[in-house]
């Protein structure tokens, strides 16, 4: 890996999905299946992440619809309208973070700015959106993941699934539900993820 190379030293550790030559990973949203006790007799934690689920597939995977299936179609107008590459991303702060149903409730307006601006200055809604088209033929496949993997678990996740549904998927040694948050946990919540991955990655120093 040619980014390991350029860091150096022996371990190599990721946040996210990146595991290639990894020790050990940490997650934010991890994806698990139901199991087929917790379809039969669910609890309650359960029941609210199967609620969750069925709400993303009627009312807020259409972004995700579209990218993997048409992203260029959709692409010319991200590049071409700052109005319409402001609304694609801002309507996913409102949905995903834990914002009390207004953005501006946890970040300033300027930094939601700052973030549509990186996309916008660098005509990258396009490409950014074939990300999807990319790479949707493997996302939640292949076999389990062995490394140690550690847990931040938001409450605003877009897909929130219980430790139970992650085990099968996931080699678990740390998980940590967190008071507040949503998907984009780095902006919205940098101190209560930096002291997770700290706690998670210090026996690997």
């Amino acid at each position: 890996m040619e980014h390991r190379e350029v860091i150096g030293g022996s371990c190599y550790y990721s946040d996210w999905r990146n595991i290639g030559h990894c020790d050990a990973i940490h997650i934010n949203m991890p994806i698990g299946r139901p199991t087929p006790e917790s379809l039969q007799d669910p609890t309650d934690e359960e029941k609210s992440a199967l609620e969750g689920l069925t709400y993303y597939q009627e009312w807020d995977s259409g972004y995700s619809k579209q990218q993997s299936t048409r992203p260029q179609t959709l692409g010319y107008g991200l590049v071409d309208s700052p109005v319409g590459q402001m609304a694609w991303i801002i309507e996913k702060f409102w949905s995903w973070m834990d914002c009390d149903g207004h953005p501006e409730n946890t970040l300033t307006r300027d930094e939601l700015l700052d973030n549509v601006m990186l996309y916008w200055l660098t005509a990258s809604g396009a490409s950014s959106a074939r990300l999807y088209w990319e790479s949707f033929g493997s996302f939640g496949g292949g076999e389990k993941v062995t490394i140690p993997t550690g847990v931040a678990s938001f409450p605003q996740e877009i897909i929130k699934c219980p430790r139970s549904w992650c085990e099968e998927s996931y080699n678990i040694t740390h998980w940590t539900t967190m008071p507040v948050g949503g998907h984009f946990a780095a902006f919205e919540q940098p101190d209560l993820l930096v002291a997770d991955l700290q706690e998670f990655f210090k026996p690997y120093r």
